[in-house]
């Protein structure tokens, strides 16, 4: 049998009322449409909830049972119901995104700041690693959408470009290539940040990230088929940056990542080496819309995303 919230409606209203005239008004039925629900609910589960008489309607045994199931019912839809308006108007909700943690720690906490202050109920999954991970928790739907440096365009995945991320040189202040100059001999001062080549970086020891992270590709395609002094190879920018302020050597890093540079006795130089610029990608899912969280973020990150 398919029970209809109207017939458990009809039924909680009698056994509250204990009068059909009355019940019904309650329903907003007439009082033969009314009797016809009751009837249908109690032929579909061949029970005779109430005793009728001219004077009385009392629930039966069946109907004493039936009760708390029916409570149960209409709760459980009550709930369903709140529950999705909830989420079409942003009071409740999930959303889940991945991204660079160049972006997570520097760029996002301003843009989930403002999110979080319009919708404080929403529940935020916030994945911060590299760039395969990031689309494979994207085809997983275990994020809603990404922000990477791969264009993910496939049959299940769609990218769409989201900004794009110069670099920087990192030394010591004390450092030569700090004040301009090259093995070259040439001035690098800021308003001339191309003069500094290939050859005039890897003539130094390099703190590099990994070979999987996005950043260390770039840098590789850009400075090919010049060599670089690999120093050691880590796994965090935090590192990098630890390892340049004692000295140990230069890096190379993405723009939106240089708040991990800002710090006593470093300098950074803007590069613009052939090729050497990193797009970031949006990606999500072609087959399935987004929940109204997820796209009032998506919304809100657009706007705000960084300028490159």
């Amino acid at each position: 049998m398919n029970l209809s919230t109207r017939q458990i409606d009809a039924f909680l209203a009698l056994a509250a009322q204990r009068n059909f005239t009355r019940a019904a008004a309650q329903c907003h039925l007439s009082q033969p449409a009314f009797s016809a629900l009751v009837r249908s609910l109690e032929d579909g589960l061949g029970l005779r909830l109430f005793d009728r008489s001219t004077r009385h309607v009392e629930l039966t045994p069946e109907g004493e049972n039936f009760m708390a199931a029916a409570r149960r019912i209409r709760a459980e839809v009550d709930a369903a119901l709140a529950g999705v308006r909830d989420a079409a108007t942003l009071q409740r909700g999930r959303v889940a995104i991945a991204l660079l943690p160049s972006l997570a720690a520097g760029w996002l906490p301003e843009v989930l700041a403002r999110y979080r202050a319009q919708h404080p109920g929403i529940e935020l999954d916030i994945a911060d690693v590299l760039s395969e991970p990031c689309i494979e928790r994207v085809a997983a739907g275990a994020a809603d959408f990404a922000l990477a440096a791969i264009r993910a365009d496939t049959p299940e995945l769609c990218a769409e470009p989201f900004c794009t991320d110069g670099f920087h040189l990192v030394c010591r202040s004390d450092h030569p290539l700090a004040a301009g100059i090259g093995r070259s001999g040439r001035s690098a001062r800021t308003h001339s940040a191309a003069v500094l080549t290939p050859a005039d970086l890897a003539a130094w020891p390099f703190v590099h990230l990994a070979r999987h992270s996005s950043v260390r590709q770039y840098l590789e395609a850009a400075f090919h088929p010049q060599a670089m002094r690999t120093l050691m190879e880590v796994e965090q920018l935090a590192t990098v940056m630890g390892m340049v302020r004692a000295g140990l050597g230069i890096s190379v890093v993405p723009t939106l990542a240089l708040f991990h540079f800002e710090q006593p006795g470093l300098v950074t130089r803007p590069l613009a080496l052939p090729g050497l610029t990193r797009q970031i990608y949006l990606v999500r899912r072609r087959d399935r819309g987004l929940s109204p969280a997820a796209q009032a973020l998506y919304a809100q990150v657009m706007e705000q995303r960084p300028q490159g």
